[in-house]
């Protein structure tokens, strides 16, 4: 067995499950296509409005398909002793645990993709500015998030719990991006800090000047900071997974 196995294998167990495909493909991208299409049709900036709601909306794609689909994943195959089975294989544990990120990041960079060009065509939408920068915080995000998903699976007693337990990442990203209206404004002030630091923020905060006036120069200065917060994150998360990730469940 390989990487490529690994990849393929869960590839396969996951386009099998409808449940996840309902809950971290197709609300995600409903939310990421549709929120903003009818944002460009009833608000009087309708342009400038929609663009600024599907770039927030980007935020509840990467905690809803890159974070709550490997944690589910990895949590129920943990409880089904598959995981154990798969560390008797030729496999190494980098090698199963980069198969799951991998695939994750696939799909979650694709309905991101797919997004962005469908509002482009259903609303009227620019394409991003900067399709590259786009594309390199999008991978990045999406990794960030998966790796998170991955660390958070050893907070979680049992598979049945793991939906529920990424749930408020969801709502809490959507939040924070404005993704679900000015929510944030009715928040306490306290809060905005911490809300602002989210992986899921940060992406948001280096893709939106590239729907806006600007040149190249100043994306990348604004995507500054986010690379910042992605990397402390992505560090946060690897070594929480070094330090807690478990391949069997707790024993009773």
């Amino acid at each position: 067995m390989s990487l490529t196995a690994t990849y393929k294998l869960s590839a396969r167990l996951f386009w099998r499950d409808k449940g996840m495909l309902l809950a971290s493909v197709i609300t995600p991208l409903g939310l990421a296509i549709g929120m903003p299409t009818l944002m460009r049709n009833v608000q009087a900036d309708g342009t400038t409005a929609a663009a600024q709601m599907f770039v927030g909306t980007l935020a509840l794609i990467l905690s809803g398909t890159a974070f709550l689909n490997i944690t589910v994943a990895l949590t129920m195959r943990r409880d089904q002793l598959l995981l154990k089975r798969l560390r008797t294989t030729l496999l190494t544990d980098r090698q199963i645990l980069l198969g799951e990120v991998a695939i994750t990041v696939t799909q979650t960079v694709a309905l991101m993709i797919v997004s962005a060009v469908a509002v482009h065509l259903l609303a009227d939408l620019p394409l991003p500015r900067s399709p590259v920068l786009f594309a390199v915080f999008a991978v990045a995000g999406s990794a960030v998030l998966a790796t998170l998903g991955v660390a958070w699976t050893a907070a979680i007693p049992r598979g049945e719990l793991a939906a529920a337990m990424t749930m408020p990442l969801f709502f809490l990203a959507g939040f924070a991006a404005g993704a679900m209206g000015p929510i944030m404004n009715l928040l306490p002030s306290w809060l905005h800090p911490l809300l602002a630091a989210l992986p899921t923020t940060a992406v948001v905060d280096a893709v939106r000047p590239a729907y806006g006036a600007g040149t190249l120069g100043s994306d990348l200065a604004a995507a500054a900071v986010p690379t910042l917060v992605l990397a402390v994150w992505a560090a946060v998360a690897l070594f929480s997974i070094r330090r807690w990730f478990r391949w069997e469940p707790r024993k009773s």
